[in-house]
């Protein structure tokens, strides 16, 4: 019986007119929570601030961040049996985001716009689920 890896990350939560923000990775061909992979010095909000310097090409302070939620999904784009446990975060940007290093693309979606994506991320789906639930996202 094969256990179940875990892949710890962080995911940033940002939100405007109740669309959330994703990134388009090009690797994994899919929109994904702007975040990633926390290393194993690195706390959630650390691992996130570093993660979206990155990618969107802003500097986040720790107080910015807000704790959010919890979310235990499969891994997409992983191999079989490793499962993410992403901490996410909301923040209120004051910069606009720019797409770099692995981000193709960056936008903002209603549940209803990403269910026409090709792909879409089991954790994603999850985190808008918790969004609607707080009445906070479309």
């Amino acid at each position: 019986m094969s256990s179940v890896k875990k892949l710890h990350t962080s995911g940033l939560v940002v939100l405007r007119n109740r669309k959330l923000l994703l990134a388009f990775s090009n690797k994994k061909k899919a929109f994904y929570l702007p975040g990633g992979k926390t290393e194993n010095d690195e706390t959630a909000e650390l691992s996130l601030i570093r993660e979206i310097r990155e990618e969107l090409s802003l500097n986040l302070e720790p107080g910015m961040l807000h704790y959010y939620c919890h979310i235990s999904a499969p891994a997409y784009g992983e191999t079989e049996g490793i499962q993410m446990e992403q901490e996410c975060f909301l923040c209120d940007l004051l910069q606009e985001p720019v797409a770099a290093a692995e981000i193709g693309s960056i936008r903002y979606f209603s549940l209803a716009d990403y269910e026409q994506e090709p792909c879409q991320v089991p954790g994603v789906l999850l985190v808008f689920e918790q969004l609607k639930k707080d009445d906070l996202a479309d």
